[in-house]
């Protein structure tokens, strides 16, 4: 995990302006839990990073706002025993989350009447329920 970081076919944030952190983390780890840096906190300064061009780095301001403190994302991986799968989970991580935040609004949709054939279907089931509830009623 010396390199840049790859989140889309073209977008990729330079291993310079990523920061990693290592502390204990709880939960499984044998012996070694108490003496291994396994927990990784891999930060990325969204708000001053040049990667970006300024439309889409105002929409993954926008979208992440609520993850981001002073600007920075930061994700948190300690559910592996080593910290190299940590590294690695965390990296995949930060491009997912950097990835679904620059993404394309989605195309807005345009309403259309419903078909002539699945509006008989469905008058034609509702009679047909309809007739099962009749049928179930007693004799009056």
């Amino acid at each position: 995990m010396n390199g840049d970081l790859r989140v889309t076919d073209r977008l990729e944030i330079p291993a310079g302006e990523l920061a990693w952190r290592f502390s204990r983390a709880s939960g499984p780890g044998g012996q070694g839990v108490n003496t291994t840096d396994s927990r990784v906190e891999l930060s990325w300064d969204l708000g001053a990073s040049e990667v970006l061009p300024p439309p889409l780095r105002e929409r993954a301001l926008e979208r992440l706002g609520g993850r981001l403190v002073g600007g920075v994302l930061t994700v948190v991986a300690a559910e592996h025993r080593s910290q190299l799968r940590n590294r690695e989970a965390a990296a995949a991580r930060l491009a997912a989350l950097v990835a679904q935040a620059v993404a394309a609004p989605p195309k807005k949709r345009r309403p259309t009447r419903p078909s002539k054939g699945s509006v008989e279907r469905r008058i034609a089931a509702k009679k047909r329920r309809g007739a099962i509830k009749k049928n179930r009623r007693g004799e009056d």
